[in-house]
């Protein structure tokens, strides 16, 4: 049976510039991911049904049984529905990931009318630790050594899960880009800091990217709750993606356990990374 996956994404520094041709850092979760099964077939059928399913394997003319599962949270901002979409359509093509990410951004925006920004899939497409320019006529993906990271705290609450069209549907006039051009920039510092192994100055761009958000748009008060948590125990702290999900940069593994109990204190599930 052919199959494909993809990871969750953790998005560390610069997000969400990347709606406005900005610039990200971001990183792969392989502890979490979406799976999908193809079976040659007459007609196209999914099981269980999903539209994301449905329509990625209908951008391609296929007709087959998919089965899929996900451990991805679902709308915590760690990237599931486009780790769906990808899963997918490597399920049944191979494709390099600059034609993959262009694919699955296609099906959600094209075909499903999804308001989505491209870093979710270049980072899945292109897994690991990835750096992202936007600004361009074409996206610049470089991949970095993973292994540069410090350990990482994730944290999701699924209780305060939410539709990322909210953020990624605001109308681009109303925007104010002067925060838009720091988290683009930050995203620079932080690929910066972790190739001169300077963790200090990582975690600053990582802090100033959650900062640099709270002057662009209205943050829920639970997800802010999770920052708060993560930071009171000395981590630096920025959402994932759209919101419900935070990552935590920690100095030390004993730093990570004092996040976990932290954030599972106002009701999270946590993962850890170690560097």
């Amino acid at each position: 049976m052919p199959e494909g996956s993809a990871p969750a994404r953790a998005a560390l520094a610069g997000n969400p510039s990347d709606l406005y041709g900005g610039a990200v850092l971001a990183v792969t979760l392989p502890s979490l991911a979406a799976h999908v099964g193809s079976e040659p077939s007459h007609r196209l059928r999914v099981d269980p049904p999903n539209p994301l399913v449905e329509a990625a394997a209908g951008r391609l003319g296929e007709t087959a049984e998919v089965t899929w599962h996900t451990t991805i949270p679902r709308a915590v901002g760690l990237g599931g529905s486009s780790a769906l979409v990808i899963a997918t359509l490597r399920a049944h093509r191979e494709l390099d990931p600059a034609e993959l990410a262009e694919l699955a951004l296609a099906v959600e925006v094209e075909d499903l009318g999804i308001a989505a920004g491209p870093q979710d899939r270049y980072a899945q497409a292109y897994g690991g630790l990835t750096f992202m320019e936007f600004g361009g006529p074409r996206p610049h993906c470089e991949r970095l050594d993973r292994s540069l990271l410090p350990p990482l705290v994730i944290g999701w609450r699924d209780a305060a899960s939410g539709d990322s069209g909210a953020v990624h549907g605001a109308p681009r006039k109303t925007v104010d880009m002067e925060p838009v051009r720091r988290l683009a920039e930050l995203a620079r510092r932080a690929r910066r800091a972790l190739i001169a192994r300077d963790l200090s100055a990582f975690a600053l761009a990582v802090d100033s990217s959650f900062d640099a958000r709270a002057e662009l748009m209205t943050l829920d008060p639970r997800h802010v709750e999770m920052i708060v948590a993560a930071r009171g125990c000395g981590a630096s702290a920025n959402y994932t993606g759209s919101g419900g999900a935070i990552v935590a940069v920690c100095e030390d593994r004993e730093r990570c356990g004092e996040v976990e109990a932290a954030l599972r204190a106002v009701g999270c599930q946590t993962r850890s990374l170690n560097g």
